[in-house]
């Protein structure tokens, strides 16, 4: 309890420290945050290769735990089901990643966009195949 001068002794206000309920937050939290790995990390391994997209090193069951999904653009909310933005890469090549990405951020760099949007290519190079081969 704190005194002062004008007000007396100041305690705090009841049910505003309780450590139970910060606890229940952050396990819901990591239970989210699970939830939320368990269905792209398992999507992600069903279409694409067990091999590390950066050292290429290949993965069985026994080891697969150590193979990991990167978000590309280093959004873990953008999970597209076709996998666009995912990359398997193993536990080391991953922390390397997110360190390179850290290490530029610091230096000044720009963060990625959160839904970068690519262009669709316009050319078609096969429109005029059935014409090269009806001449012949």
């Amino acid at each position: 309890m704190i005194k002062t001068k004008s007000f007396g002794t100041l305690r705090p206000r009841q049910g505003q420290n309780r450590p139970e309920k910060g606890d229940a937050i952050v396990s819901e939290a990591r239970q989210s945050r699970q939830a939320r790995e368990a269905g792209y990390r398992d999507h992600s391994l069903r279409i694409h290769p067990w091999v590390c997209a950066r050292c290429g090193r290949h993965f069985t069951r026994e080891n697969l735990h150590e193979l990991t999904v990167h978000h590309k653009d280093h959004n873990h909310d953008n999970n597209p089901p076709n996998g666009s933005n995912w990359e398997n890469l193993c536990v080391y090549c991953h922390d390397n990643e997110h360190a390179r990405y850290h290490d530029h951020l610091a230096s000044g760099g720009q963060a990625a966009p959160v839904h970068e949007t690519v262009a669709s290519a316009t050319h078609t190079p096969f429109a005029h195949l059935m014409d090269l081969l009806a001449k012949k």
